[in-house]
């Protein structure tokens, strides 16, 4: 991005407040500004922030996967994949954004915000431009330390959500919001002897029936089951993908229940 352009969009005091918002000094604010930029208000889509935006979503789940091998060693892959998609989502991005304060500092075009509020994939993919910035001006070990001040409270709530959250009240509250509706669930599949069966189970709304998920029991299998419907209406990452195999979702299927209480699903998933 050309020194002409960011200079008649953002002069140094703005950049300075919002380097002081990130705790981050820019050795070339080109990266900045550019992290900053929205494809509505650039002359090109290569001066957008996309690109950024791009590296910087790679880098983030490059980081959480590290940090959650280390500090989860007893937990199966299903866990770790489970969690890294609760805190790389689009949500958890749109808010970390929100808290940092970075909305006022966005070049946007005209119109983007003309329902008073910025769009939440707007808000979610600067906070990841600004990772692939602050990498690719300071390096890995400071992206990373920038990502781990702001995810790690993610990362820990993420870990103790499956023992906080009724995902079927929330998916039931979205629905009759939303659509008037009630979601019902569907028991696709179910394997094990009787004494210990696991059930494969989609949740359905009006016509739309979502992606099944597995669990140990049928109440379990059905909080699974609206959480991966939740995370297909956000756009987010399933949290219980399909398995590979049979076997593999048998074997690796905890056996404790996620269900402990309702929580408000504003906080948690970032609805409008």
């Amino acid at each position: 991005m050309g020194k002409d352009f960011y200079l008649a969009e953002h002069d140094a005091e703005i950049l300075t407040a919002c380097e002081q918002r990130l705790g981050y000094r820019f050795d070339n604010r080109d990266l900045l500004v550019q992290a900053l930029t929205h494809a509505s208000v650039a002359r090109t889509r290569l001066e957008s922030n996309e690109r950024l935006e791009f590296l910087g979503d790679a880098i983030l789940g490059t980081v959480v996967c590290e940090r959650l091998y280390r500090d989860f060693p007893d937990e199966a892959e299903g866990e770790l994949t489970r969690i890294k998609s609760a805190v790389v989502s689009r949500s958890t991005c749109e808010r970390i954004t929100i808290e940092i304060g970075l909305g006022q500092y966005l070049l946007l075009g005209r119109g983007v915000d003309s329902q008073g509020r910025l769009p939440g994939s707007i808000l979610a993919a600067v906070f990841e431009s600004l990772v692939g910035a602050i990498y690719l001006d300071g390096g890995f070990d400071v992206a990373r330390d920038f990502v781990l001040q702001h995810i790690t409270a993610e990362i820990q709530h993420a870990a103790e959500s499956r023992r906080g959250v009724n995902y079927k009240s929330l998916l039931q509250q979205h629905a009759q919001r939303n659509w008037s509706e009630t979601p019902t669930y569907r028991v696709v599949d179910e394997q094990g002897p009787d004494h210990s069966k696991c059930f494969f189970v989609a949740a359905v709304i009006g016509s739309h029936e979502y992606l099944p998920a597995w669990g140990p029991s049928k109440k379990e299998a059905e909080q699974r089951a609206a959480a991966n419907a939740l995370a297909t209406i956000h756009g987010d990452d399933l949290p219980y993908p399909q398995p590979s195999n049979e076997a593999e979702s048998l074997d690796d299927l905890p056996r404790e229940s996620m269900i402990v209480e309702v929580i408000d699903e504003e906080d948690d998933f970032g609805f409008d």
